[in-house]
């Protein structure tokens, strides 16, 4: 089988495209490579923005997978209308142009954020979809995009994916676990603005097994699938991060906790996915703290920009401006 990965040099591709590879997979990449190569040196990549592809750069493709687009509020926010073009327009125009070149099936990474804030209740994939902030609404927008073009020969599966975590070779310190992890160790200290707050969490490897059972799952199936690795609140996933580093290391950290308040709030119910894709999380908060304990040496450098999205993001801005 050959895959095209849209975004596949990021946090995610960077993680997953090596067990692909490993499966016996064709794997190809577009990507603008903001973040750098840390793909398997087999791995063709095609320097492109996407709205510059063709039909000719899709045909001979079983399946296309979009990780691209911006990844996070912070971005979203420092660029409204890029978030929605390459959130929402991005996908569309990908998956229009993978079902005009007959590509079996399209795999869009969504985000639970769609959910907005909820009040204190398990949200599956018929509950209400109601963001009111830029990241989000393109997220939801991308999503509908893709799965209306589902039809017999052509699936789709969008993946509402929680705060994924844990180590990749291209590198992020800017999301739950990951942040508390470095700020524990650089500062012995982890801040919580609001402990009340729930996040699904994903760890990258649950992650990484999600699309694979998407990529394999039968090719009749299409919809929208949670994926997470468990429900935290913030006050918890602090407590577990804090937890495991000082009986890991054997260093004491500091636990800051405020109650400020933050407009997301929910948390999700992932039976879909484990019964349609057969998809099952083998890990936890604590499994994602190990991962980072094992592989700290690799991104011990925690002011290297390229970990931040958003610092990236502005650099580039700031020099497309010049």
């Amino acid at each position: 089988m050959k895959i095209l990965i849209a975004g596949g040099a990021g946090y995610i591709g960077s993680a997953l495209i090596p067990k692909l590879v490993a499966r016996g997979y064709k794997v190809d990449v577009v990507d603008l490579l903001w973040f750098g190569n840390q793909l398997p040196s087999e791995v063709k990549v095609i320097n492109k923005d996407i709205f510059d592809l063709h039909e000719t750069d899709l045909d001979g493709y079983d399946q296309v997978i979009f990780l691209a687009g911006l990844s996070n509020d912070p971005m979203a926010e420092h660029s409204p209308g890029m978030n929605f073009i390459y959130n929402a327009a991005a996908p569309a125009y990908l998956a229009y142009l993978s079902k005009k070149l007959k590509v079996k099936r399209f795999i869009y990474a969504g985000s639970c954020s769609v959910y907005g804030y909820t009040v204190n209740e398990l949200y599956d994939e018929n509950s209400p979809a109601v963001s009111n902030y830029p990241y989000g609404i393109s997220k939801l927008q991308g999503e509908k995009a893709v799965i209306q073009m589902s039809e017999k020969g052509f699936s789709t599966i969008c993946f509402r994916q929680g705060t994924v975590s844990g180590y990749s070779p291209r590198m992020r310190l800017d999301l739950i676990v990951n942040t508390m992890f470095k700020s524990a160790i650089k500062n012995k200290e982890i801040i919580v603005n609001n402990p009340s707050i729930w996040r699904p969490i994903l760890s990258i490897e649950d992650a990484c097994h999600a699309y694979i059972r998407g990529i394999e799952a039968s090719e009749d199936i299409s919809g929208i699938f949670n994926i997470a690795s468990g429900n935290y609140t913030v006050g918890e996933t602090a407590d577990l991060v804090k937890n495991a580093i000082e009986t890991k290391l054997s260093v004491k950290i500091k636990l800051t906790i405020h109650h400020r308040h933050d407009y997301r709030n929910y948390k999700v119910n992932i039976e879909k996915a484990m019964n349609v894709l057969s998809f099952k999380s083998k890990h936890d908060v604590d499994s994602i703290v190990e991962d980072l304990i094992t592989n700290r040496e690799k991104f011990k450098d925690f002011e290297n920009p390229n970990y931040y999205n958003i610092k990236v993001f502005e650099k580039l801005k700031n020099k497309s401006t010049e």
